[in-house]
């Protein structure tokens, strides 16, 4: 018989996330891995023409052959929370003296709303996430490799010392500048995720029924 009084508990959440912790704009995965994680912009080939494409492919091609490591690049969907966009209308709405500006912003309100009820409006971000293993094996494979990026560790980390972390670090800002530096010639600029923007990345990462900014205490 199952007792109606207690309740089993599963295993806590933290146990399913490979992350030990964020620190100085670096994640920690609990196999002692770094990564730093880029925001990325992007470029949209077909308005290029014929030469343009070309020349975006083979420089796009110089840059994933200009590093010797894995390389992960994240593409995020998610529906686009509306809400607050309209809640700024109402208010402006609210604010508005001339008659005839009202008229047109409650009619945009109005097109807004029913539009987004017809359709699902979405958002794509890009993240290019960069690894550096403080002890990275040589005789592993290339594909290996990438499985390994966000990969169920086996073991634990240790705390590091501040100035093994800060070596570790500085090997991977290293890698980072490489590949901001080389986007940059594909006209798509990226910059690092720090401390809060990544907490707040991985909370809505976890948490997609939910929407806006949230930082872990």
């Amino acid at each position: 018989m199952i007792d109606q009084g207690k309740t089993n508990k599963g295993p806590a959440t933290q146990e399913f996330v490979d992350i030990e912790k964020i620190r100085e704009g670096v994640v920690v995965l609990k196999n002692g891995g770094f990564r730093a994680i880029l925001m990325c912009g992007s470029r949209n080939l077909e308005l290029e023409s014929i030469d343009g494409q070309n020349a975006i492919i083979g420089t796009y091609a110089d840059f994933l052959n200009s590093f010797d490591w894995p390389l992960q690049i994240v593409i995020h969907s998610r529906k686009l929370d509306i809400n607050p966009y309209l809640a700024t209308l109402e208010e402006k709405l609210k604010a508005q003296e001339n008659e005839l500006l009202k008229i047109q912003t409650a009619e945009y309100i109005d097109f807004v709303r029913s539009f987004v009820t017809l359709s699902d409006i979405m958002v794509k971000r890009f993240y290019t996430i960069v690894p550096f293993d403080p002890i990275e094996s040589k005789t592993e494979s290339p594909f290996e490799k990438i499985g390994s990026l966000i990969k169920t560790p086996s073991r634990k980390s240790q705390e590091l010392p501040e100035e093994k972390f800060q070596e570790y670090k500085n090997q991977l800002l290293q890698r980072v500048d490489h590949i901001i530096s080389a986007l940059a010639h594909v006209s798509i600029k990226a910059v690092r995720l720090q401390t809060e923007e990544l907490i707040e990345l991985f909370y809505n990462l976890y948490n997609p029924e939910e929407y806006g900014p949230h930082i872990f205490k």
